[in-house]
């Protein structure tokens, strides 16, 4: 299979380099000046495994290419209509795109631009980018995949995606799971962005009771939405968010502090829409919201 890899930041050099060290056909879609730069130097990818350098494949947008038969997409989410622009040159009819972003609103819009080839994913994973340098945090390399429409995935699909460190699970209900993810990095979000700094500082400030009451509420949306958090993620979203002393921050709060580019509107303005659609009151995930838009 030939696979293209939309973005070479920390989620996808990092896929990238593992599905390649496993033999996969893989080649980059990035920007100019991060084309140069990888043809230099290669994609040096830094993980708990090991420090490694590989030669890699690049495309320029408007390069001519065969169409790839899997595309994952790895942007975030404010790039997210340029990527649809530069990636449609490269789509065959069957071709599948695998978009790994937060939230679910890319979904419908992938669907409604290239309806019946999008597939579902979601990744957990803790790395950045720095200095060109794609660097792993830890060894949690996971990949969820499934098809928003229809039970399972091709069997090629699963098949490509199979490959020593990467633990990848094809999902019954890849929306479920979306849902989960959404809901948790959402709180994460509201809690961290509203009272500015980790969880440990918030509790010892008194914020525990707001904290729970952000998880229902973030909880309560995607119910009513039809797609109720799983115990496991609801258990997982609490022990994480309620840990005395922690210095867990979201990425939407380092990113905001840092005065970057967020995904603020895809994560929460997104989430409130969906609040709104179903009747559910989230008066602090809408006070994360005001903050957010007014410093922007």
């Amino acid at each position: 299979m030939k696979i293209l890899i939309v973005g070479a930041g920390a989620t996808g050099g990092a896929f990238g380099t593992l599905l390649q060290e496993a033999g996969r056909d893989i080649t980059y879609l990035v920007r100019a000046p991060r084309a140069v730069a990888l043809q230099r130097d290669g994609l040096r990818f830094v993980s708990p495994s090991g420090d490694r350098t590989h030669t890699v494949q690049t495309l320029v947008s408007g390069e001519p290419s065969d169409p790839f038969d899997l595309i994952i997409l790895t942007v975030k989410a404010g790039a997210l209509e340029s990527a649809i622009a530069d990636l449609r040159p490269y789509l065959g009819p069957g071709s599948f795109i695998l978009p790994i972003l937060n939230g679910l609103k890319h979904i419908h819009q992938l669907e409604q631009e290239f309806p019946g080839q999008i597939l579902g994913g979601l990744a957990k994973i803790v790395a950045t980018l720095e200095e060109g340098v794609v660097r792993q945090m830890t060894g949690l390399t996971t990949l969820t995949i499934g098809s928003p429409a229809h039970p399972g995935v091709p069997a090629r699909i699963e098949n490509a995606l199979t490959v020593p460190g990467i633990a990848l699970t094809v999902s019954p209900d890849i929306t479920g799971a979306l849902w989960d993810k959404w809901v948790f990095i959402a709180a994460a979000g509201i809690i961290t962005c509203l009272f500015r700094g980790p969880v440990g500082k918030i509790i010892d400030a008194g914020g525990l009771p707001q904290i729970i009451a952000v998880i229902a509420e973030t909880e309560a949306v995607a119910a009513a939405a039809g797609h109720t958090v799983s115990q496991q993620s609801h258990t997982q979203s609490k022990t994480l968010l309620t840990e005395a002393g922690s210095a867990f921050t979201s990425s939407l709060y380092r990113d905001l502090t840092a005065g970057l580019p967020t995904e603020a509107e895809h994560i929460l303005g997104d989430l409130a829409r969906q609040a709104q659609r179903h009747g559910v009151a989230t008066s602090l995930l809408d006070l994360a919201l005001i903050q957010i838009r007014t410093n922007a």
